[in-house]
């Protein structure tokens, strides 16, 4: 059992790194505002068109800045479940038919 929590703490990490060299993208105002995020939602990049930041308002922009962030958040989280269930799966394969299929007697 200690082996199996060992190896799932192993392969979590394995995630975390293969999670951090995927890069993931959120824009708003038709790409004037692009978020830059990793795969374990941190964000690397905030780009601003300049024309854009001279016209728009505070107000404006912190809104848009919002919407970008959170496409970018959700990309990154979609990102981290399908990882995350993949690492899931691999670690219940050995399981097998545990639950499933057993014959009764």
């Amino acid at each position: 059992m200690f082996d199996k929590l060992m190896q799932a703490q192993q392969m979590a990490g394995e995630a975390k790194k293969r999670l951090a060299a995927i890069t993931v993208t959120g824009s708003a105002e038709s790409g004037k505002i692009t978020v830059t995020a990793d795969g374990n939602k941190a964000v690397q990049s905030v780009t601003i068109d300049e024309e854009f930041l001279k016209e728009a308002d505070k107000e404006q922009l912190e809104e848009l800045l919002v919407i970008a962030i959170n496409k970018a958040m959700e990309q990154a989280e979609n990102v981290s479940q399908s990882e995350m269930a993949a690492m899931t799966k691999n670690m219940l394969g050995g399981l097998g038919n545990f639950f499933g299929n057993s014959q009764l007697i």
